[in-house]
């Protein structure tokens, strides 16, 4: 197991006036910015194939039935409302929900199995985020972890000095709590997502505090640093004059934070119109294309939020209630992965598409489907097989018939991808060292 310390090594360069004015505002980014940059001072693992993430998150759940594992053969009241439709690989099958991804089936991997025993919304989506199980429902603070975004900004960083390492469009939720288990838990807010806050398909859309504050002047600047030097001055009488000495450069690359290459990202006008309009024109086709722009900013871990509160939560006419979100995120999914593979980024980003729990095999009364342990995800690039189905359950849905795979086992899988050692332990504020991935197994089938 290895277990990461913050020491100080390979210090950057100290602040200049010049380079001081290039900088945005900091609010949106966290307080404990200087610990980022601790971090990522520590070292982080040899290069991969694998560079960043992009998570699509059905919140509340969208049914396998409906997407990635349906069963035309079952009785009526497993199989559903809805049609069954060929993928571009034989043999696999889609819902009809998703009917542009099925045609990319050859490019992606599905694993079928993700088994997670929980009933409930916020227990589900932290074993999912984090790979741990909770105690209760998972609101309680002893019980949360660090979800596997706020992992890879403490454990990589951003590849692109001046960008975040972690963003979210529009936001960061799992059924309205928020970060919550998107969130650093006990790694501190530093390594929480940045979030947009703002839907990219607005007009005039603008990020909060990525852009350059006119009343920033060289004497607010120093304003600050004086600030932060009287606190490192009260510090001094704790630590030794090594360790006050890195907390001064650290700071003063905390300040020089976002960069015009951030800014840049950001600004989706400067995008080709056609380009826009094959992502579509929405909130998920825009998110899309924004997390596609970060990436190649360098950006490491993108989280997309598909569902608004919790919309793929059908417990009453799944018929009904597919079409309010399964269009625009087979467009903006289907979208992403081609326009990554037309720029040659596929190999190196990881699109990873999931919600926090699976739907009953039975329908119910109201003609929906309720929470269930068994789930599907889809896969694509990052070093993933592609055609490829991980795992099947039996013909009406209700457990793994191979390949159980569990949240942990996901993780682990990405941490390995990313050249992150899954055995790798941070410690939590009880002082005791927390593997990451929680003893999960890389999925072989997967990679």
């Amino acid at each position: 197991m290895i277990t990461l310390n913050c020491s100080p090594k390979g210090l950057p360069s100290p602040l200049t006036r010049r380079r001081a004015l290039q900088i945005g505002t900091l609010g949106g980014l966290g307080l404990g910015l200087p610990d980022l940059f601790r971090s990522r001072a520590a070292g982080a693992p040899s290069p991969t194939r694998c560079r960043a993430v992009i998570l699509v998150w059905l919140d509340g759940g969208a049914s396998q039935f409906e997407t990635y594992d349906p069963k035309p053969d079952a009785p009526a009241e497993f199989r559903g409302p809805l049609a069954t439709i060929a993928t571009s690989t034989p043999g696999v099958q889609f819902g009809e929900s998703f009917p542009l991804q099925a045609r990319l089936m050859d490019k992606v991997s599905v694993v079928r199995t993700v088994t997670n025993k929980s009933g409930d919304h916020y227990y589900a989506a932290h074993w999912v985020l984090t790979g741990f199980e909770s105690r209760s429902n998972g609101l309680d603070v002893p019980d949360r972890y660090p979800s596997a975004g706020s992992i890879v900004a403490r454990t990589l960083g951003a590849r692109h000095p001046g960008v975040p390492p972690y963003v979210a469009v529009p936001y960061a939720s799992a059924f309205g709590h928020r970060p919550g288990f998107h969130g650093a838990a006990y790694l501190g807010r530093p390594f929480d997502p940045f979030e947009t806050i703002h839907e990219p398909h607005e007009r005039e859309f603008q990020v909060p505090n990525m852009k350059l504050d006119p009343q920033l002047t060289v004497g607010r600047l120093e304003d600050r640093r004086a600030l932060l030097a009287g606190l490192d001055q009260m510090r001094r009488g704790l630590d030794d004059v090594r360790s006050a000495a890195a907390m001064d450069v650290f700071h003063a690359q905390a300040l020089d934070l976002i960069s015009r290459k951030a800014i840049d990202a950001f600004n989706l006008e400067s995008e080709d119109p056609k380009t826009r309009d094959r992502y579509g024109r929405h909130l998920y086709g825009q998110s899309a294309l924004l997390a596609r722009r970060l990436v190649e900013a360098g950006v490491s871990f993108v989280t997309i939020h598909s569902g608004s509160l919790g919309g793929w939560d059908h417990h009453y006419k799944i018929k009904e209630g597919m079409p309010y979100h399964a269009p625009t995120t087979d467009q903006a999914v289907a979208a992403l992965i081609n326009d990554l593979e037309a720029r040659g980024l596929l190999d190196e980003v990881l699109v990873w598409v999931t919600g926090d729990l699976g739907r009953t095999p039975r329908m119910n009364e109201f003609a929906g489907r309720d929470h269930w342990d068994v789930m599907s995800m889809l896969f694509a690039g990052g070093g993933c097989r592609r055609g490829n189905v991980v795992g099947e359950t039996n013909s009406r849905g209700e457990y793994a018939a191979d390949n159980r795979t569990t949240p942990a086992d996901v993780l682990a899988t990405i941490y390995h991808l990313m050249g992150i050692d899954p055995s790798t332990s941070f410690t939590n504020h009880a002082g005791r060292p927390i593997p990451i991935a929680n003893d999960g197994r890389v999925i072989r089938d997967l990679v």
